[in-house]
């Protein structure tokens, strides 16, 4: 990635306030990015990892794996610096066609019609709760199996239960804990996934 020179002297002030840690140097890039973005510290201990979610993340992008978000923000976000090096595949739930309903929101419709179509993919939910209640549901029933998921919802009507039924499902995943996150946090944190992924895999292209 480069940096303009602005990005990098607010980068040196979130490394000298972020203080000690016992993260890994590619969860501390993430989380890093996280901050910088919001401005929040907070997210020094809300960005949850799963097991193995940054391997077979970086895996997944270097496969070309179709990405599925949840609202525009977040497919405007990230299809620079997709574009720029993997050029997966890009699909909002917000585009998918799907039959009206009452039941559902539009973004839960939508994530689950292209959860169907591209069971293996990665998803990235950053700001819709319905979107992820519909995409944990059918992780719980075993209709899918992402290669990764990128949870970042705000709320307070159980959104934490909610992430944390993503994290028992055992799929690798990147979360924000608690309340707290927004479609923001998932582009950063995707975008500084994408930048690790290419300096693993991305020499092996050119």
């Amino acid at each position: 990635m480069e940096w303009h020179s602005t990005e990098a002297q607010g980068l040196s002030i979130v490394d000298r306030e972020f203080g000690p840690s016992d993260l890994s140097p590619a969860e501390y890039h993430i989380i890093r990015q996280v901050i910088y973005e919001t401005a929040d510290f907070e997210y020094k201990s809300l960005i949850r990892f799963s097991e193995t979610a940054l391997q077979e993340g970086a895996a997944a992008l270097a496969a070309r794996t179709t990405l599925v978000v949840d609202v525009p923000m977040v497919q405007v976000g990230i299809t620079a610096n997709i574009m720029e090096t993997f050029a997966n595949p890009v699909y909002c739930s917000m585009d998918a066609l799907t039959r009206p309903q009452k039941e559902k929101t539009k973004a839960a419709w939508g994530i689950e019609t292209l959860a169907r179509r591209y069971p293996e993919g990665i998803f990235v939910v950053g700001q819709s709760q319905t979107a992820l209640m519909s995409l944990v549901e059918l992780i719980e029933s075993e209709a899918i199996r992402p290669a990764l998921v990128v949870s970042t919802p705000t709320g307070f009507n159980e959104i934490d239960f909610l992430k944390e039924r993503l994290n028992d499902s055992r799929i690798p995943h990147i979360r924000s804990a608690g309340r707290k996150g927004s479609a923001v946090v998932a582009v950063a944190i995707l975008n500084s996934l994408v930048d690790l992924a290419w300096q693993a895999y991305g020499i092996m292209d050119n």
